[in-house]
């Protein structure tokens, strides 16, 4: 089959579009035609270097297909089903997969970062993991739901609790997670304030629903909080983007607020005033993906139609070096899809 697949760290120059074995399902596997696989910047982050990755490898976490063959031990798939891929891994028996937190299992991965993804023609996955999609959901459209939707749905209900009424600060409409948290925030009949480079992604956003608009490079964030909710703050701030607006999305909570992260695409190291987290009575929490629950959850209302993925571009996966590229420019709003 083709695949891309890296052979050193580096920049998009090391993407290698080049022919590999077919994989070997076992028995307990089904086998998948990858039609569309979606970027996130985790494949930046592993292209880069991460520990733990093992040379050559392939990258993709988010993945959409067809059913090409199902193992003996499997069974409920017809040849030819269109789905998606559940983008994580685990070992299914730990105390944590049985009690059904699978994101808290020792071996927990996201497929492209330890353990092979989507970047080629054909993987290989449990059948957990495979997952029937509605005939109106497109392979490019299946394959921009399953990492960020979940995270965000992770990171509001099951982390930060959003109740209906709240008012929540959603930082980069234009990425993956900011698009999924507007809709679900919004689903929560929540007021909702994101951050945006420009007028265009800010007009976008309130088309998915957002009721207010922060141009980050124009305007410091926290100050057009204030004024917008009459200096009260707001109950939560989704946070994804690091150490360039870890202070402002701090002092854009009210007392009682809840920051929730769940990634650091800036930079890692922040600082947090101890004083004004016990004063304030502030609540900082941290979020890594989600559960199967969480994403079957979550997929109903996608599958419903009241949660929309949105594609920003598509390019073959001979060109992903080209898909990188503009995902690193970060010029896109929504989703960067190759198909093989």
């Amino acid at each position: 089959m083709k695949a891309v697949r890296i052979h050193q760290f580096g920049g998009p120059e090391v993407l290698t579009y080049e022919d590999v074995p077919d994989p070997q399902p076992r028995k307990d596997q089904v086998l998948i035609r990858v039609k569309a696989c979606a970027l996130n910047h985790l494949d930046l982050w592993v292209r880069k270097g991460l520990p733990g990755v093992k040379l050559p490898h392939i990258l993709g976490s988010d993945i959409a297909g067809e059913v090409v063959e199902s193992g003996e031990y499997v069974s409920g798939f017809k040849l030819g089903q269109r789905v998606l891929i559940a983008p994580m891994h685990f070992c299914g028996h730990c105390a944590a997969c049985v009690a059904g937190v699978q994101n808290q299992c020792r071996e927990f991965t996201v497929l492209g970062n330890t353990v092979d993804g989507g970047n080629c023609e054909l993987i290989a996955v449990p059948p957990a993991n495979v997952i029937p999609i509605p005939d109106f959901l497109d392979f490019n459209q299946a394959a921009s739901v399953p990492l960020v939707f979940l995270t965000a749905w992770h990171m509001l209900v099951g982390r930060a609790g959003v109740r209906p009424g709240q008012t929540v600060l959603v930082l980069g409409a234009g990425s993956g997670v900011g698009i999924a948290a507007i809709q679900i925030a919004k689903l929560f009949h929540c007021r909702v304030i994101t951050t945006a480079g420009d007028a265009t992604k800010l007009e976008k956003a309130r088309a998915l629903g957002a009721d207010h608009g922060i141009d980050h490079y124009k305007q410091k964030i926290s100050d057009e909080v204030r004024k917008i909710t009459n200096k009260e703050g707001v109950d939560i701030v989704i946070e994804h983007v690091g150490a360039a607006t870890w202070d402002e999305s701090v002092r854009s909570l009210r007392t009682g607020g809840t920051l929730v992260t769940c990634g650091a695409t800036t930079g890692p190291n922040v600082g947090v005033d101890l004083r004004h987290l016990f004063a304030r009575q502030l609540s900082l929490l941290g979020s890594y993906m989600g559960t199967m629950g969480e994403l079957h959850e979550v997929l109903k209302h996608v599958f419903a139609g009241r949660l929309k993925p949105v594609v920003d571009r598509t390019f073959p996966l001979k060109d992903l070096r080209a898909a990188h590229e503009l995902m690193e420019k970060s010029q896109m709003f929504g989703k960067i899809v190759v198909n093989p």
